[in-house]
């Protein structure tokens, strides 16, 4: 541990980092062995940009830092902390924090660990990540080299345009025999065979073409784009396998936030704190869990979920802990939502949706089970449009076939357009977009030149 401004103030947080550990422990928490480190602000937020230590490079990840660092310039925006999911866990606190504040931070982390260890989402993730970004980023170093730094930068432009758009469930693998058409070091996932399926063919797909919608944009393209070379389909491949490492994260952000504030509150309670001390964490505390006006704060809203779902289970026979294990074990965001959230804690945390009418934001519903099912689909959402790949074979051109899953919401023109000039570069033929546009089926298509669109 690095020396934040004193060695007392270093021997005081090792010392309470042990009695914390003890605590967690005591309640039950079984988090991954935990390095803590304390850092300056500046590799904060790179590590913050970055989401890992030795990550490749790309300008994304820099104007990240640059916003971040900014914002913390100003005192807009703080990272109190920074986890990551592996086994031993690196946890990075801000030297500049007080002791008490690291204190704080230190039990949010031992319950981010506790559920990165146990819930079943987390459980297929490569708990040595950062093991595989280095690998992956050293070679595209030498892709660089090799190829240019312009040709690498615009691969990457592109494959980031959808990294977000890799399989949802941890627990389904396609089995496709032809899944090791094109192999790379990054190629096969490292998830668990817990369910198969064989896909059905489309009765129009043509040999060699996929027979059945895809979530999972990154594996299709590289898989089926017909001019990749080695190289690019080994970066497409190994952007997926970070994207899937991460993935859990959002699937799980209000389960994940709700359960470290739910534990930090209950360890920090269990402290030796002077009357002070316990009034600068009750500010600290209030300041996490904070609401404004028409946004989700996951940690007030996962906090107040598990507090409720105790408060329940301990009324209906003393079972309220064992049931939060259950919880943190086996839900995800969108299922803690529609099982747990009730008429009850709609009423209490005022929860409503709402939309702009004109210039103004009304509420437009309060009816807590419409509340509940749109909370749910925004969280499902993850506010991304729903896009899966249909064929990779259209009109038996070998062109891309994409379609846009309508759920009421149509596609922004501009953002289309310019995916599709990223697709394109990825498939190098023409690509379209099925999609609904005032009612009528409606296919976009960019061609390497221009867009067209045409509807039936």
């Amino acid at each position: 541990m690095t020396t934040p401004r004193s060695d007392q103030a270093v021997g005081d947080l090792e010392q309470a980092i042990e009695r914390i550990w003890g605590i967690a422990r005591g309640f039950g928490l079984d988090p991954f062995p935990v390095h803590f480190e304390l850092v300056p602000a500046s590799v904060m937020y790179e590590f913050g940009a970055y989401g890992l230590p030795g990550r490749f490079s790309h300008w994304t990840h820099g104007r990240a830092f640059h916003q971040m660092k900014t914002m913390y310039d100003y005192g807009l925006q703080r990272i109190y902390e920074l986890v990551i999911n592996a086994n031993p866990a690196y946890a990075f606190l801000l030297e500049s924090n007080s002791v008490l504040q690291n204190k704080l931070v230190v039990a949010h982390v031992l319950g981010h660990s506790d559920c990165f260890k146990h819930n079943a989402y987390f459980g297929p993730t490569s708990r040595r990540m950062l093991d595989t970004v280095s690998a992956s980023a050293g070679r595209f170093a030498g892709y660089e080299f090799e190829h240019g730094a312009h040709a690498l930068e615009l691969l990457l432009d592109a494959v980031l345009s959808v990294e977000e758009y890799v399989e949802t469930h941890p627990f389904v693998r396609r089995q496709d025999p032809k899944r090791e058409k094109h192999p790379s070091p990054e190629h096969v996932s490292a998830y668990d065979d817990l369910f198969r399926f064989v896909r059905q063919p489309e009765p129009e797909a043509e040999e060699g073409a996929a027979d059945e919608e895809d979530e999972d944009l990154l594996r299709f393209i590289a898989e089926h784009a017909p001019d990749l070379t080695d190289w690019e389909r080994d970066v497409i491949t190994s952007v997926r396998t970070e994207a899937l490492y991460f993935q859990p994260q959002g699937l799980t952000k209000i389960l994940n936030e709700g359960w470290a504030s739910f534990w930090h509150s209950r360890i920090i309670r269990e402290l030796d704190l002077s009357d002070g001390e316990y009034h600068d964490f009750a500010e600290m505390n209030a300041g996490v869990l904070a609401r404004a006006p028409m946004q989700l704060n996951p940690y007030f809203l996962g906090l107040k979920l598990l507090e409720d779902i105790e408060r329940r289970w301990d009324k209906g026979g003393g079972e309220g802990r064992a049931k939060l294990f259950e919880v943190r074990e086996m839900e995800s965001d969108v299922s803690l939502i529609r099982n747990y959230l009730t008429q009850d804690l709609v009423e209490e945390l005022d929860l409503y949706t709402y939309a702009l009418r004109g210039r103004q934001w009304v509420i437009v519903e309060k009816d807590w089970e419409k509340v509940r099912d749109q909370l749910v689909e925004e969280v499902a959402g993850r506010g991304r449009p729903a896009i899966v790949a249909v064929s990779a074979d259209y009109a038996g051109r070998r062109e891309l076939h994409l379609r846009h899953l309508f759920r009421g919401v149509e596609l922004d023109a501009g953002r289309a357009e310019k995916t599709l000039r990223q697709l394109y570069h990825l498939w190098r033929r023409p690509v379209h977009l099925e999609t609904s546009q005032g009612g009528r089926r409606v296919f976009l298509t960019y061609d390497g030149h221009q867009h067209s669109a045409r509807s039936d």
